[in-house]
């Protein structure tokens, strides 16, 4: 026979004793029952006992009208989101209760009390409530295991991107980061950096792309005094400042040419002359860029030096972006919603079936930084306690269900990126590895409009 410490727990706030003891009678072989007759006592067991189901009285005196039981709930749900709240109502106030559930309430109960009822009711929501602290254990779980400074991912891209970081991060190689705008690109540069013996110096970020070019020269190189007009001063460039530690040139691809001449010597020479200047500077830095380019099609079309993307691209990294990486989707967006709940001081306790799926099936054209601020906005918006689909605002019918067909169509999909990517884009490694002739991959190639080449 299981003891007390062993058992569920289960808190009945009621201001009627009778209705107390008889709920304990009915409970006490299968629960640990906790009996609380006022607001005072409830939220003292809430604290200190954090029990599982909360069955509580809306009619709770000196307020027939429910709203000291209204209160209780909402202190309840702040204090103990992972308790499930059953409310017990007369037939009278089945509004309040509605509201109740709105409120973040997960059933309730009409009096009178029939105990066979009641004992269904509560098996339900122990088993959501035991499934949901599983689900919250594991993904903190996958957290601890798929964090790489502040990366997160259990998809395999994802552990294969952690497993190249550790081997790259201690080495001094130049490394070009690919990936679609949004797909975390300065994340991957950062992690880089303090994995390596320089996180102690200096980690300094430009974006190549945002800069006006006339401008540009002055703020990687610096300048001497004098050396244009308003040049009051000498300034140290962005070069100079990241000596001894990292610097990543985001954008990489919208360098002029004057500037790719000038990046590349000191690639080559490891030291700058600032704009004006006629003393070389001898640096110290490792060198992180990233593109959302195709750097070879740029340099087979003229656009970028070839020589300075050999210099550039020791080492390549391809992130992938968000709608190729499955259930990180909804890992990223819990850990989002849990870190924006806890900034707008709003107890949202998840999302809801409908919106986990309009999450996994629309296509994020702006990556994580998109999702980041669909959950911002969501939490700002939401009514319930849930996430539902409309506080998502995604442009996607969400009630739509995918047929088998279009199911079949994305596994396909996934599966021949996924090919091409562990191979390096040769396609018969490829086709040997998923079991198909290399005439039937070519033909998968050609109806999904995947290029190979984009994988090598």
């Amino acid at each position: 026979m299981l003891t007390d410490q062993e058992k569920a727990r289960i808190l009945v706030v009621d201001d009627e004793e009778p209705i107390r003891k008889q709920i304990k009678w009915a409970l006490s072989d299968e629960y640990h029952v906790l009996l609380a007759e006022n607001e005072y006592i409830a939220l003292k067991l809430l604290k200190t006992e954090k029990p599982h189901i909360l069955l509580l009285d809306l009619g709770l005196s000196p307020s027939p009208g429910g709203e000291e039981g209204m209160e209780l709930l909402q202190k309840a749900v702040e204090m103990s989101p992972q308790t499930k709240v059953i409310i017990v109502t007369s037939n009278e106030s089945k509004e309040n209760a509605l509201k109740a559930i709105k409120m973040g309430a997960h059933d309730y109960y009409q009096k009178p009390i029939n105990v066979e009822e009641l004992k269904v009711i509560i098996r339900r929501a122990f088993h959501v409530q035991r499934l949901e602290q599983e689900n919250l254990e594991l993904q903190r779980k996958m957290e601890g295991e798929s964090k790489f400074e502040d990366i997160l991912g259990n998809c395999e891209q994802i552990r294969e991107l952690f497993g190249l970081l550790k081997r790259v991060a201690p080495t001094n190689v130049t490394v070009l980061i690919y990936g679609e705008s949004g797909t975390g690109k300065e994340l991957v540069a950062r992690a880089i950096h303090y994995q390596s013996l320089r996180r102690g110096k200096a980690f300094v970020a430009i974006n190549c792309g945002a800069i006006p070019e006339n401008l540009l020269e002055s703020e990687l190189f610096g300048y001497e005094k004098g050396a244009f007009t308003g040049a009051y001063t000498t300034r140290k460039g962005k070069l100079e400042v990241a000596d001894g530690g990292t610097i990543f040139l985001d954008e990489i691809g919208e360098l002029s040419p004057l500037l790719q001449v000038k990046l590349l010597r000191f690639l080559q020479e490891r030291e700058i002359e600032r704009v004006g200047g006629r003393q070389p500077i001898k640096l110290d830095i490792r060198v992180l860029a990233a593109t959302n380019r195709d750097l070879k099609k740029e340099v087979e079309r003229g656009n970028f030096r070839e020589d300075l993307y050999y210099r550039l691209s020791e080492v390549s990294i391809t992130l992938p972006p968000l709608r190729e990486r499955g259930d990180d989707i909804i890992l990223l967006a819990t850990h989002f919603l849990n870190k924006f709940s806890q900034e707008h001081k709003k107890a949202i306790r998840g999302f809801s079936k409908e919106a986990m799926r309009a999450m996994l099936e629309y296509e994020w054209p702006g990556n994580i930084r998109e999702l980041e601020n669909k959950i911002k906005r969501a939490i700002i918006m939401a009514q319930d306690k849930v996430i539902l689909p409309q506080d998502l605002d995604l442009s996607i019918g969400t009630g739509s269900i995918l047929t088998l067909q279009e199911v079949r169509e994305r596994a396909e999909r996934d599966l021949i990126i996924q090919a091409l990517r562990r191979n390096k884009g040769n396609i018969t490694q490829a086709a040997r590895e998923i079991e198909v002739s290399r005439p039937t991959f070519h033909d998968l190639l050609k109806r999904y409009g995947i290029n190979a080449d984009e994988f090598k």
